[in-house]
C-alpha cells in the first residue's frame, strides 16, 4: 500500500514538473499578470481535477464491480495511452515561449475561472486520469471510489505545491530558461522517460 502511494507521489511530481499545457500556462500567466493571478490559475486548474477524479472514480469503480476482466483491458489502454503521450512529447517542440502582453490586466477570479474551465472541458485530462489513476489502486479492502478520491487528493496536493512554486518563482524560472535553452531538451526527455516508465510499470 505505502509503496504504491509513494510511487504515485513520485510519478505525479515528475509529471507536474515536466513541461506541459498546465504548468506552462501557469508560468506564462504568472509572468504576464503577476504571482497572485498565477496562484489563482493554479487553484482553478486543480479544482477542475476534482471533476475528472469524480468521473473516473465512479466510472472505473462500476467496471471493477461488474466486469472485473475489463480491468486488464483498462490496464492495456492505460499503458498504450501513456506510450502515445511519450511519442507526442518526443515529436513536440521542446521550446517554451513566453507571452509579454500586459496591456489588459486580468483579475484573479477571471484567471481562476479560466483555469477551471480549461481543465474541466479538456477531454484529454479525463483520458489521462482514466489511464493513470486505476494503476495505483492500493487496497483490496477499501472501496475503489474512496481510493480514487485519495489518489485525487494526493495528485492535487502534489501538483499544487509544484505549480504554486512555479507561480511564485515564475520570473526566475523564465529568466533561467531563456538563459539556458538546453534545459528545454532535458525537461522534454524527462517527460518522455516518465511516461514510458509508468507504462512499463502498468504492464508489469
Amino acid at each position: 500500500m505505502l509503496k504504491t502511494l509513494v510511487s504515485f507521489v513520485f510519478a505525479t511530481a515528475i509529471l507536474a514538473i515536466s513541461p506541459g499545457p498546465d504548468n506552462i500556462f501557469v508560468l506564462t500567466q504568472s509572468i504576464t499578470y503577476g504571482k497572485k493571478q498565477g496562484l489563482a490559475t493554479v487553484a482553478g486548474l486543480l479544482t477542475g481535477c476534482l471533476v475528472h477524479t469524480t468521473l473516473v472514480a465512479f466510472g472505473v469503480s462500476a467496471i471493477l464491480t461488474q466486469h472485473k476482466n475489463l480491468f486488464f483491458i483498462l490496464k492495456l489502454f492505460g499503458s498504450g495511452y501513456l506510450l502515445y503521450l511519450a511519442y507526442k512529447a518526443y515529436t513536440s517542440n521542446a521550446q517554451i515561449t513566453f507571452s509579454a502582453d500586459t496591456q489588459k490586466k486580468k483579475s484573479a477570479i477571471t484567471l481562476y475561472k479560466t483555469g477551471f474551465w480549461m481543465n474541466v472541458l479538456n477531454p484529454k485530462v479525463t483520458i489521462f486520469f482514466l489511464a493513470f489513476f486505476p494503476q495505483f489502486l492500493f487496497s483490496k479492502t477499501l472501496s475503489p471510489i474512496i481510493q480514487f478520491y485519495i489518489l485525487g487528493a494526493i495528485f492535487i496536493i502534489v501538483s499544487f505545491l509544484i505549480f504554486a512554486t512555479i507561480a511564485v518563482l515564475s520570473a526566475t524560472i523564465a529568466r533561467y530558461i531563456k538563459q539556458h535553452t538546453t534545459v528545454n531538451i532535458y525537461l522534454k526527455w524527462m517527460q518522455i522517460v516518465v511516461f514510458i516508465l509508468i507504462a512499463v510499470f502498468i504492464i508489469l
